[in-house]
């Protein structure tokens, strides 16, 4: 049984350079808004927090759809939203770099308008959570829309390390925006919806076993099926007859 090398491949070394690029891009995009995410943490002291949060209700606190997820309530909030952010931001814009780029406008304004019409009034919503979330139903979503490994292995990726987003786009412990969470989940859904096949397929090696495989079930379908009745070979022949024969009258009965 051969299996292919590197050399079987066209341009592998260009396709490598290429992937490591995308991958590289997409963490550095990713550092980069955490790093801003950081300081406007740095700089909320500042100023007035509640004013750009998402305030359910109030026609003002729609302000908040575009400004919620730049703010944070804690150093740990941030920290754990930056951490996910981090991971699921590489992994989706290293995999899907055309798709995410447009289900970002999608999952964050989807993340204010869910706490901003599912919230309650008095409240505020802030924080990047409903961007994670987001970020990981599309991902996720993505892997059973399009079926090819890669995309099925980010999906595995993204429900083993944040798996239990599934749980909380719902209510479940109090002072959590599970509105925001909702929010963006349905953005991302509606991303990977819209945007499955925007990215192309990767390519992926082929094995000389699957070529065997596949000559193998050939083969077998051959044996079991039937012959054409045409293939069949004719033993007997019946002799060719005159069918011209005489027609004997009949008499006709008399009453």
């Amino acid at each position: 049984m051969h299996l292919p090398t590197d050399a079987d491949i066209p341009d592998t070394e260009a396709q490598r350079q290429a992937d490591k690029r995308r991958w590289l891009r997409a963490f550095n995009v990713s550092l980069a808004f955490v790093g801003v995410l950081t300081a406007v943490f740095l700089a909320q002291p500042h100023f007035d927090v509640g004013r750009w949060t998402v305030n359910p209700g109030d026609w003002a606190g729609l302000l908040g759809v575009l400004a919620a997820p730049l703010l944070h309530g804690s150093f740990e909030h941030l920290a754990a939203n930056a951490i996910a952010l981090l991971m699921l931001g590489t992994l989706a814009g290293g995999m899907y770099p055309k798709a995410t780029l447009r289900a970002l406008p999608l999952i964050w304004i989807g993340s204010g308008l869910g706490a901003w019409l599912l919230g309650s009034p008095g409240s505020h919503h802030l924080g990047a959570s409903g961007l994670t979330h987001g970020l990981m139903f599309m991902v996720f979503l993505l892997g059973l829309l399009r079926r090819d490994r890669p995309a099925v292995a980010a999906s595995m990726a993204a429900f083993l390390f944040y798996g239990g987003m599934l749980l909380t786009v719902l209510p479940r412990e109090p002072g959590v925006s599970w509105q925001a969470h909702l929010g963006g989940a349905l953005g991302g859904v509606a991303a990977a919806w819209l945007f499955s096949r925007l990215d192309p397929q990767p390519p992926r090696k082929r094995y000389s076993w699957e070529d065997e495989d596949e000559l193998d079930s050939v083969a077998d379908r051959h044996e079991l099926e039937p012959g054409s009745p045409r293939d069949v070979p004719v033993i007997w022949r019946r002799e060719e007859r005159d069918d011209t024969g005489t027609v004997l009258p009949f008499r006709r009965r008399e009453r």
